[in-house]
C-alpha cells in the first residue's frame, strides 16, 4: 500500500509542476509515522505549496483519506 500512496503523491505533484521529471517521493518509515518526502524542482516549489499552503494541505488531506488505518501516522513533507 505504501507504494500506492507514494505513487499518488508523485502523480498529483507531477501534474501541478512545470518539471514533472524532477518530482521524487521517498518513504521514510519512522517509529510512529510513515513520512512521504516530496521533492520538486526549486522553481516549482510554490506550485506544490500553493497560496497560503492550500495545495499542500489538500495533498496531505488526500493522503490521510487513502492511507490505511494503523497505529502509525501518515505524513507528507515537502522538502525545500
Amino acid at each position: 500500500m505504501s507504494a500506492d500512496i507514494s505513487e499518488l503523491v508523485r502523480y498529483v505533484a507531477a501534474n501541478l509542476v512545470d518539471e514533472p521529471d524532477n518530482v521524487n517521493v521517498t518513504l521514510v518509515q519512522e517509529r510512529t509515522a510513515n513520512v512521504y518526502e516530496l521533492e520538486v524542482d526549486e522553481d516549482d516549489l510554490g506550485k506544490v505549496i500553493g497560496r497560503g499552503g492550500k495545495t499542500a494541505r489538500a495533498i496531505r488531506t488526500l493522503v490521510s483519506v487513502v492511507a490505511p488505518r494503523s497505529r502509525k501516522r501518515t505524513l507528507v513533507e515537502i522538502l525545500e
